[in-house]
């Protein structure tokens, strides 16, 4: 089992990903902690949410949200991968769950996760992180102090600075 940091806490993750390639519609589900990949959601929608108490969905950073907005509720986790830490549509995937679609379930990043990103990671509404490989989670935990009154507004602080003052 690999860990993960959640909650700003380094915890372990009961949770594996299935590949597009392990599902094709004739293969059995695999028993346990699923994270499904878009593309097998579709395919396998109702003998998923038949077979499975808790269901994750695997996100690439290009998914439109809005087709997927009745079966938010089925989703214990949802995770965005980011196939490059430069690529930041994943932020403004969390935030529109957050935000526009209420979702409140675990939001994971995965992929190429780097502990620089937590602190704005966690604004837009993420609370799990698994990082890229060879990472130290410990040593990733320092990013959430990084920062300690951000001005902007976001999922965390609705309000930006100047509004938060009182006079």
């Amino acid at each position: 089992m690999s860990t993960l940091i959640k909650n700003k806490r380094i915890v372990a993750d009961p949770w594996q990903t299935l590949s597009p390639e392990e599902s094709t519609a004739a293969a059995p589900l695999p028993e346990g902690d699923i994270l499904f990949p878009l593309s097998v959601w579709q395919l396998r929608r109702n003998e998923i949410i038949s077979s499975h108490k808790r269901i994750g969905l695997w996100l690439e950073p290009d998914t439109d949200l809005a087709p997927l907005e009745a079966d938010l509720q089925y989703f214990v986790v949802i995770a965005i991968n980011f196939p490059k830490f430069a690529d930041g549509r994943g932020y403004s995937l969390a935030r529109l769950l957050r935000e526009r679609y209420h979702y409140e379930g675990e939001i994971r990043a995965t992929g190429d996760v780097l502990h620089d990103q937590l602190f704005l990671m966690q604004r837009v509404g993420f609370d799990a992180w698994a990082l890229k490989d060879g990472k130290d989670a410990a040593q990733a935990l320092e990013a959430f102090a990084t920062f300690k009154t951000p001005y902007q507004g976001a999922v965390d602080e609705p309000l930006p600075l100047f509004r938060r003052r009182t006079p």
